[in-house]
């Protein structure tokens, strides 16, 4: 009880900082939205071809969603940094708080914040064509939450390990744009050819796609989707321990 307490009073700090600024909200959603205008347009004639059904937006959307949680979520780890330049981690140590709730308070606040900007592209993808249940658009959410939630943990942790965004920055593109390549945000991977499409099986995120794409698309049981899920689940798990084993120990 005493983490679930102090988790809500360290999220509660932070959504309020996020709160006096939002136009980091809407333009930390600005880049996808853009992706989506500008090339969106240009799947339309491949309705049809083999990866991209009767509707390339639900296609696309999914993959922008899940970008979205990937440099979203991980570009999280920069607000850490300038705190534990600035002292306020350091501060924090001398008070009662729940070591563990330093990280989930704030995984908790990039992942609402995310929340919001994952609906407002909803609502952008639905305006300019995406058709998909209404139960699939759940889903997928619960996906990319999900996924925040590990990436922005795993974002702490770097910047914990690097404490200077001059190293954390290359670091994280170093890791996230191949990553966010190799799991077909933007092209279904089995447009790929063999040993491409063998290589993004090796990475965590292309079940994710897989999985949100196949909610979009109706399939709420299939393969794709318990795939996704059993990865998201074990993702998930792994990177808030490791989250958490960092903060108890910077803070011991």
């Amino acid at each position: 009880m005493r983490t679930v307490r102090d988790s809500y009073l360290i999220f509660g700090r932070y959504l309020r900082q996020t709160l006096r600024s939002k136009v980091v909200v809407v333009f930390g959603v600005l880049q996808p939205l853009l992706y989506l205008v500008l090339f969106g347009p240009l799947l339309t004639p491949l309705t049809g071809v083999r990866g991209f059904g009767g509707d390339p937006w639900r296609v696309l959307v999914p993959g922008i969603l899940v970008q979205l949680a990937l440099f979203g979520a991980g570009f999280a780890g920069f607000g850490l940094i300038a705190d534990l330049r600035s002292g306020v981690v350091e501060r924090l140590r001398v008070t009662p708080v729940s070591r563990t709730a330093l990280l989930l308070g704030r995984v908790m606040r990039d992942t609402v914040v995310l929340a919001v900007q994952a609906v407002m592209l909803l609502a952008a993808g639905l305006a300019l064509g995406l058709r998909a249940p209404a139960a699939g658009l759940l889903i997928g959410l619960a996906f990319v939450v999900g996924l925040a939630l590990s990436v922005a943990s795993l974002s702490y942790v770097l910047a914990m390990a690097t404490r200077s965004e001059d190293a954390f920055a290359p670091l994280l593109s170093t890791v996230t744009l191949p990553l966010m390549l190799l799991s077909g945000v933007l092209l279904p991977m089995t447009m790929a050819p063999g040993w491409l499409e063998a290589v993004s099986r090796l990475t965590p995120f292309r079940y994710v796609v897989d999985a949100v794409r196949a909610a979009f698309g109706g399939d709420y049981a299939g393969a794709a989707v318990l795939r996704g899920a059993a990865v998201t689940v074990a993702l998930l798990a792994v990177s808030v321990a490791l989250g958490a084993r960092r903060f108890r120990r910077e803070n011991a």
